[in-house]
């Protein structure tokens, strides 16, 4: 056992396991072993973990949901924080916000929100991730996205923790200044701002939101959206034209009720998935010159 190794064990005892299968904590349920997985169940421990990667001039991958995340089936090297800080809170008052720990679920803030009659996070209720990766991506759906509602995020990093504006954040489409940075941050919260709203009308368009989703996504094990919409365009329309729907390689195979979602039919490999990624990828390019780029992310040994 490596010295890091075995200080985050003698700090975080039995939330800290060596060679753990990471596919149980991804939505896709594809992935294999981390070296050693920590599992941070506050933003004390979340913090002490990465502080101490870093003190060994280590790195590490910091894990949420697992949506919009491939990991490969060689697992990952190192160490690998389960993001489990969940607290959240309204904070009502003249400009009334939700504040959340960047392991909680930002569909979940939705619903907070709604319960106490506030609106603005509607569009989020359908969101599968964490509200980390959600400010770190730049999530959105229905007209909505982290750039508009976010009023700021803390961060931390090797130099100590900054709060960030969404100005500084560098907001675009399904991305952030902290996603293209080659240095390291970690999300440690997000506020986002809310108003008062009718509660019937907050909870209707939740329901159709939520309709609206199940209708056109497919159910099981997937990673969301596989590709970003190029510009003027739509991935699963171009993936559907191109006569990809519904393509099967072995237990990976791209929706046949939406072209943009790739799903694990059972026991998936993520070569699998990756090979069927790159062949979308190809196809494509030939067909309609367009360059897909992929919104999930593929970590791991490859």
């Amino acid at each position: 056992m490596s010295s890091l190794a075995a200080e985050l064990c003698r700090h975080f005892e039995k939330d800290a396991q060596e060679n753990a299968l990471l596919a149980p904590y991804t939505s896709a349920r594809i992935g294999g072993a981390a070296d050693l997985l920590l599992t941070a169940r506050s933003l004390d421990a979340l913090r002490q973990a990465a502080q101490i990667c870093w003190a060994h001039g280590q790195g590490f991958t910091l894990l949420g949901a697992g949506s919009n995340l491939l990991v490969s089936d060689k697992g990952i090297r190192g160490v690998v924080i389960l993001n489990r800080a969940k607290r959240q809170e309204i904070r009502p008052g003249a400009e009334p916000a939700i504040w959340a720990e960047s392991g909680a679920s930002f569909s979940s803030l939705a619903r907070a929100a709604a319960a106490q009659a506030f609106t603005g996070l509607e569009w989020a209720v359908t969101i599968p991730g964490t509200v980390g990766g959600a400010v770190y991506g730049n999530a959105g759906a229905f007209g909505g996205e982290v750039a508009t509602d976010l009023l700021w995020a803390e961060a931390l990093t090797r130099q100590g923790e900054q709060r960030l504006s969404p100005a500084q954040m560098g907001y675009a489409y399904r991305s952030s200044a902290l996603k293209r940075a080659e240095t390291p941050a970690l999300l440690l919260a997000a506020q986002f701002r809310l108003a008062p709203g009718d509660p019937a009308q907050i909870q209707s368009k939740m329901e159709e939101f939520t309709r609206r989703r199940k209708a056109s996504q497919p159910p099981g094990a997937s990673m969301g959206s596989m590709f970003k919409n190029p510009p003027g365009d739509y991935a699963g329309r171009l993936i559907e034209a191109a006569g990809l729907k519904g393509k099967r390689l072995g237990n990976a195979q791209i929706s046949p009720i939406h072209a943009n979602f790739f799903v694990n039919l059972g026991n998936a490999t993520a070569q699998d998935l990756r090979e069927l990624i790159f062949l979308t990828q190809q196809t494509v390019q030939q067909q309609f010159n367009v360059k897909l780029e992929t919104e999930v992310e593929m970590v791991g040994e490859w």
